[in-house]
């Protein structure tokens, strides 16, 4: 309650809230807008569908193929591509990111410019993907008919880019994370809704209590795991790891008192929910690359490889005398991608030597070890060690509803429901962590 009140008296946080809120209806009206040009049959999704996830995390949006259907996937595509090839990949990118401000600058209007390039290749494949699966109509087949609509959904896209700017900017929390954040709380109680309606949808009408009371367990088992993840992402989250730090006699930044407390937090998951992400963003581009060059005639060979991309899919295996054998590839592959990711932004987040010479630079040193490269090598360890248990945990977290669900045991939408607990829950400690920032600025400068 005391922060509630804090934040109720503290006029410039609810102002960036209120402006946060304002970006989201919009967000949620655009939504609803669906593309000129089009009609949908039938806007059932499948769940094992991989525009499943796409549709999620944009909160409806691709079911109701509206001008945000892409959502910010092809800006968050085009960010993991230009990321890769600033590590020493591409020379002129590695040297663009060590310019600073104006450097930053080069890179952001890069990765936009990608973003255009890798938004209508899949604008055009999520288009023939839901003429294929979803019953949408396009009215004028020619080319210029495609065209319009793969720029209504690029301009959708570019407009959701630019109101996570301002979120950025004026409002709270990362922006892109916010409009994804966004999609997915809007469309979680209808996941929560369609679990009912699975476990008691039947069971309620009749009038055996033994079928009541098997549906009363099942849903309240649904719920106690959406609770367990809650908890599970929040402290993997907050956990972090100390490294005691102590100062030279020449250092004169802290009194002596506050010096003994002083400490090196290294956070479990630096990454956040950056991994899940891209990892999810990652498994998409497969499917909607096979729209776009096998068109509405894909052949075997290629639904066979869109299924291997696919986490929610088994896929069959030739086996012994002509036996067959089931094998969650999607799965694994989303499995590797997000402890590969786990390790690349926390790299990104923490430079050990950056931090070892800022703390020769200031006569601060971890207690036990010499400045320089000993300090350098020994938190690159820590960082690397901590970093493999967050990865582990994550993965674990995303991935067991998925696998739950390949096996039957909990309902199809809770796969999707894990990624997006894990996403809403990262964003939404990362929301209460900028608040407190801010309110604790605020209080330092009453204090004076």
């Amino acid at each position: 309650m005391k922060k509630i009140s804090a934040i109720l008296k503290n006029k410039d946080v609810m102002n960036r809230i209120l402006f946060t809120f304002a970006i989201f209806l919009i967000f949620r009206l655009g939504s609803a807008i669906t593309v000129p040009g089009v009609t949908l049959s039938t806007s059932a999704f499948s769940s094992g569908d991989i525009l499943g996830l796409m549709n999620l995390m944009g909160g409806g949006a691709l079911q109701s193929f509206s001008l945000f259907a892409l959502g910010v996937s092809p800006y968050i595509t085009a960010q993991i591509i230009v990321q890769l090839l600033q590590t020493d990949v591409l020379p002129s990118l590695t040297e663009l990111s060590k310019e600073g401000e104006t450097g930053r600058h080069k890179i952001e209007m890069t990765t936009r410019y990608l973003t255009i390039l890798l938004g209508a290749v899949q604008a055009y494949g999520v288009i023939v993907t839901m003429q294929n699966t979803q019953g949408l109509t396009v009215k004028d087949t020619t080319v210029w008919g495609y065209v319009k609509i793969i720029i209504y959904l690029l301009a959708g896209t570019m407009l959701l880019m630019w109101l996570g700017d301002k979120i950025t900017e004026k409002g709270i929390g990362n922006g892109i994370s916010m409009i994804i954040f966004a999609g997915i709380v809007s469309a979680l109680p209808q996941e929560i809704i369609a679990a009912f309606q699975q476990y008691m949808g039947e069971k309620i009408l009749t009038d055996d209590p033994t079928l009541i009371l098997e549906g009363t367990m099942q849903l309240t088992l649904y719920v106690v795991a959406l609770f367990a993840i809650t908890v599970a992402v929040t402290f993997v989250e907050i956990s972090e790891r100390r490294l005691p730090v102590s100062h030279s006699a020449s250092s004169q930044s802290l009194s002596s008192a506050a010096a003994q407390s002083s400490f090196l937090p290294l956070k479990i998951n630096s990454a956040s929910v950056i991994p899940v992400i891209f990892a999810s963003s990652l498994l998409m581009a497969p499917s909607i690359i096979i729209s776009f060059i096998a068109g509405s005639n894909v052949p075997g060979w290629a639904k066979q490889m869109e299924n291997v991309f696919n986490y929610q899919v088994l896929t069959e295996m030739p086996g012994y005398a002509d036996t067959t054998w089931k094998m969650p590839w999607g799965l694994l592959i989303y499995l590797v991608l997000i402890i590969f990711f786990t390790f690349f932004y926390a790299n990104l987040q923490i430079n050990p030597e950056k931090i070892a010479e800022n703390f020769q630079e200031s006569g601060t040193y971890i207690t036990g070890l010499r400045p320089g490269i000993e300090t350098q090598n020994y938190i690159s360890k820590v960082l690397n060690r901590i970093t493999f248990i967050g990865a582990i945990a994550l993965s674990i977290i995303a991935t067991l509803p998925i696998a739950l669900a390949l096996g039957n045991v909990v309902p199809s939408s809770m796969s999707l429901g894990g990624t997006g607990l894990i996403i809403v829950v990262g964003v939404a400690l990362e929301i209460s962590n900028q608040i407190d920032g801010l309110l604790a600025g605020k209080n330092y400068e009453e204090g004076y």
